[in-house]
């Protein structure tokens, strides 16, 4: 046996309290490490899909298209955080190389290659739902509603800043003009005139207002079955609005003018519908559809991220 004063002893108590001490502390630097994974982890789930919808968000609606200081400065708060995430990665890899247990920087790399791919994916994405829906639909919505359009007194230039047109009752689509203007595709025209109760159509003086579509006719041929032709309640069109589209629709009605022998002066270019309200808010329904849908499949594809990095750091812990 050692008494206290016995340096023998003195140093076996130094060295088991050192021990115990060591344990303890080695065990609490776990639990620490484990709490410290659970918060890792649920930041590498949320924090880069809540990135992701705001960033898609702000590329997809509103404020991309007439609050472009919104819009700029949410791409450049996300960049600043993706920029922060680094930067705490990289310190993490700095400690573990001093040998710190409670350095974890491969969560932190984790989390800002997943923010990275948020920014760059919720980016790209969002402009897609912008450019093929919510500008249109923004385009439509500067611009005028126009009731009880008669197209026996009206000309085009009276409506050059319409978007929405409803006419009276009794217009019509007179088939007997359709046409078609092939190049690579086919632009198909109709000219709206007025028919009388008992069906008959009217000949106009001037015709100003078509009909288009594309590729829903063939050629020369009066087989006009674009939109909402055989609709009998339709009596409204949206303007198009497609710059690119619109100088071969007026080549179609250069050729029908020729053809039939008939004046357009100042046309007009619509998409025949029964509401042209609901067709244009339509794709605003859409937008969001697939905003909601892009937000869904993101969470899930980082749900399954963060799952496979569980599995890879649970591997390397155990070497």
């Amino acid at each position: 046996m050692f008494n206290s004063w016995d340096p023998q002893y003195s140093q076996a108590h130094i060295r088991h309290h050192d021990e115990h001490m060591t344990k303890k502390d080695a065990s609490w630097v776990r639990r620490q490490r484990q709490r410290m994974n659970f918060v890792a982890i649920c930041q590498a789930l949320f924090l880069p899909w809540i990135l992701f919808c705001v960033v898609c968000g702000a590329a997809s609606f509103r404020c991309h298209y007439c609050i472009n200081w919104v819009f700029y400065g949410v791409l450049f708060v996300a960049a600043i955080i993706v920029l922060l995430t680094l930067n705490q990665a990289l310190k993490g890899f700095r400690a573990k190389m001093r040998e710190d247990v409670s350095a974890e920087p491969t969560w932190f790399m984790f989390i800002f290659i997943s923010m990275a791919i948020a920014v760059v994916v919720g980016l790209i994405l969002g402009n897609q739902i912008f450019g093929n829906f919510m500008q249109r639909y923004q385009d439509y919505l500067n611009l005028n509603d126009y009731s009880l359009v008669d197209v026996t007194r009206m000309r085009g230039q009276q409506l050059m800043d319409g978007a929405r047109l409803n006419f009276v009752e009794g217009t019509t689509l007179d088939m007997r003009k359709a046409i078609g203007f092939q190049n690579l595709r086919t632009y198909c025209v109709v000219p709206l005139t007025m028919a009388d109760k008992n069906g008959v159509v009217n000949e106009l003086a001037n015709y100003d207002f078509w009909a288009v579509g594309l590729d829903c006719c063939s050629g020369d041929n009066t087989d006009y079955h674009c939109g909402e032709f055989n609709n009998t309640n339709a009596r409204g069109g949206l303007r198009l609005l497609e710059d690119e589209d619109r100088s071969f629709y007026r080549l179609a009605v250069q050729q029908a003018e020729g053809m039939y022998h008939i004046h357009a002066d100042h046309p007009l270019f619509l998409y025949w519908t029964e509401d042209p309200v609901t067709e244009m808010d339509s794709w605003k329904r859409d937008a969001y559809k697939f905003f909601y849908l892009a937000m869904l499949v993101h969470f899930f594809f980082q749900l399954l991220c963060v799952a496979l990095g569980v599995a890879a750091f649970s591997k390397m812990a155990m070497y």
